[in-house]
């Protein structure tokens, strides 16, 4: 494979035409479609404004990304279902394929392997980036959701592309992004990483080693057409930036999980009244979601930043009171796992805040 080759093809920046039909406007009728799953109706839409002189990447960023969007908001709100969300994603990935294959774009650039984190799933931003890459001649290799570290290095060393472009929506799988990151420089292919598991500024990915981070497929797409990563902002990494990882909080919350959650469970059943009153899906969505606080914390403590934490608390708090489940019942999980990590002082910190973050939350709820 090749040793540390970077590309250098440069390229005036494409300009997306603003002729055509504008694809924001088709949005309600593609949500239309993907809410009910109607496949047909969601491809028919897009080719239809493809042949009505619509640019491709306008319709992947423009319409079914923001459909994307929209999808997650309304299943935080509960007005969607896990199923139905599943659904409208899947027709997506078909609309996103019958696109590319009535365009067919003909590589003329490098070659990028684009893939999400090991434990990512979701794959759809990635696959916008993997296309709006296709379309502008980048010879592509998408390799999905959820790459197990090893196997990408094993497809490195196999097809010797010029960058990796990793994506991670979540920041819970940001330890897995940093050890995949470290493996691809080390077999000499430079890492550009996306997505909002990175942070909206991409401080993640600068402390977590990558080459270079780009906020949106077109902006990863503008600078690797103009001037390959070189002209990608450089992301030097601090000296010294993961020292904290030296007091282990992080490796035994990860090894504690289990133990952890099973006695969270035990105490919240005992200091949590309406708990007495659950069903078993009711019970099994508790565990769930005390597993979702667990992971996030650890995420936390792994880059040692607080509001990768808080930020979560604030989102669930919200999607829990859109359900009609009172705020209480987060901050009464929250001082469980406080009070059972007695050990772990930079945990305690960032529960705490978690807290005054629950509180805040439930109030803005009430009010």
């Amino acid at each position: 494979m090749k040793a540390t080759t970077r590309p250098t093809t440069r390229a005036t920046t494409r300009v997306t035409t603003t002729a055509g039909p504008d694809p924001a406007r088709a949005g309600e009728d593609y949500l239309e479609c993907v809410g009910r799953a109607d496949e047909f109706a969601a491809v028919d839409l897009v080719l239809r404004l493809l042949r009505e002189g619509a640019d491709a990447e306008r319709l992947l960023l423009e319409l079914i990304a923001p459909a994307q969007r929209r999808i997650g908001e309304l299943w935080a709100a509960g007005e969607w279902s896990v199923a139905r969300e599943h659904g409208a994603t899947a027709v997506s990935e078909r609309a996103v394929a019958a696109i590319i294959a009535q365009v067919r774009p003909r590589p003329t650039r490098g070659r990028v392997t684009v893939a999400c984190t090991d434990g990512e799933y979701h794959a759809l931003p990635t696959r916008l980036l993997a296309e709006v890459l296709r379309l502008r001649g980048w010879r592509i290799e998408f390799l999905g959701a959820s790459v197990p570290g090893p196997h990408l290095i094993t497809h490195l060393h196999q097809s010797g592309p010029d960058v990796v472009a990793l994506g991670c929506a979540l920041a819970t799988r940001l330890p897995r992004a940093h050890a995949t990151i470290t493996a691809c420089q080390a077999v000499g292919v430079p890492v550009m990483a996306g997505g909002g598991g990175f942070g909206p500024d991409g401080r993640y990915a600068r402390l977590l080693g990558a080459d270079a981070w780009a906020p949106t497929a077109d902006a990863a797409a503008d600078h690797l057409e103009r001037e390959g990563l070189e002209g990608l902002p450089a992301l030097p990494a601090t000296p010294g930036a993961l020292a904290h990882l030296g007091d282990e909080e992080y490796t035994h919350l990860r090894r504690r999980r289990a133990e952890l959650l099973e006695r969270a469970m035990a105490t919240l059943a005992r200091v949590y009244p309406p708990m007495a009153r659950y069903g078993p899906e009711q019970v099994e969505a508790t565990a769930e979601d005390l597993g979702h606080l667990v992971d996030f914390l650890a995420a936390a403590l792994y880059v040692d930043d607080a509001p990768v934490f808080t930020g979560f608390v604030g989102w669930a708090g919200s999607v829990l009171g859109a359900r009609g489940i009172p705020a209480e019942a987060l901050r009464v999980g929250l001082r469980v796992f406080h009070d059972e990590l007695r050990d772990f002082p930079r945990a305690r910190h960032m529960l705490a805040r978690g807290i005054e973050t629950a509180h805040v939350t439930g109030a803005d709820q009430e009010s």
